[in-house]
């Protein structure tokens, strides 16, 4: 298996979906995240996170 690289959020989503279909909803959430953050667009970012529910894991600086 070739190791996967995250350019895009299109990327991550892919692999949350993955992870999400595969039963791992904590870490489908953390690559979500990842994703809404390096979308540009507010709205898409938004609908990401809404997409892949569940509280964050993150800590606030």
């Amino acid at each position: 298996m070739s190791p996967r690289h995250f350019k895009r959020p299109a990327d991550l989503l892919d692999a949350a979906r993955e992870m999400a279909d595969t039963g791992r909803p904590t870490l489908a959430r953390l690559l979500a995240e990842e994703a809404a953050d390096r979308t540009n667009d507010p709205t898409e970012a938004k609908r990401i996170l809404s997409t892949f529910t569940g509280p964050s894991l993150r800590r606030e600086k």
